[in-house]
């Protein structure tokens, strides 16, 4: 049984469990996804890799390059040691975190596998292997990174403000135009689609 490896992976101490378990670990370097087992592009995180990619927005774009595989798996590791998310005051929002999840199975159309540990993740892992080993359908390891064009790549940035998501981002631009007019608005012209947000937006630009 193979299953090939992203580079990136290769300290995991889920890649030992895999060679532990005597799977064949092929070390490639993956442009989307981090193990590729047959005809399956899975993308695993720890539980802080998944909040961290959630803030950052990466995981968005990780999402949108995984649908260049009809059959995809994200995984999320870590139950055993960390919550994937609390509702007190000091954490994340929580249904910052519910809403990610929905979206991710709703609007990306990728399952998501929680689990305990490394070996748990392991172990999912040579099951699928077993599984796809019956039916030995592979897939093409050349998926590419995503593209952004220019307004894309507009939106993009604006996404990396704290609270701007998709679709502020992309309201700002329909009213501005560019990235330089939303930064040079007045408070005043920024509060129609910003609301509350406006004064940290401006806050962060003159810091």
């Amino acid at each position: 049984m193979k299953i090939t490896t992203d580079l990136h992976e290769k300290k995991s101490l889920v890649v030992s469990e895999l060679v532990n378990l005597g799977v064949n670990v092929e070390f490639k370097h993956l442009k989307v996804a981090d193990y590729i087992v047959g005809d399956i592009a899975i993308e695993r995180k720890t539980i802080s890799d998944f909040i961290n990619s959630m803030i950052n927005k990466r995981l968005l774009r990780q999402l949108e390059e995984l649908k260049q595989y009809e059959k995809r798996l994200l995984i999320i590791e870590g139950l055993d040691k960390q919550e994937l998310y609390n509702d007190e005051p000091e954490g994340i929002n929580g249904n910052a975190v519910r809403g990610m999840l929905l979206y991710t199975i709703l609007e990306s159309n990728c399952p998501i596998l929680f689990t305990k540990n490394y070996e748990d993740t392991a172990r999912f892992l040579l099951l699928i292997a077993k599984r796809i080993k019956k039916g030995k359908k592979e897939i093409s390891l050349h998926a590419k990174k995503k593209i952004l064009n220019r307004e894309e790549q507009k939106q993009y940035i604006l996404e990396s403000f704290p609270g701007i998501g998709p679709v502020t981002a992309k309201n700002l631009l329909k009213k501005f135009k560019t990235i330089s007019s939303v930064i040079n608005a007045e408070e005043s012209e920024l509060q129609e689609i910003l609301k509350s947000k406006t004064k940290i937006f401006k806050k962060l630009l003159n810091d």
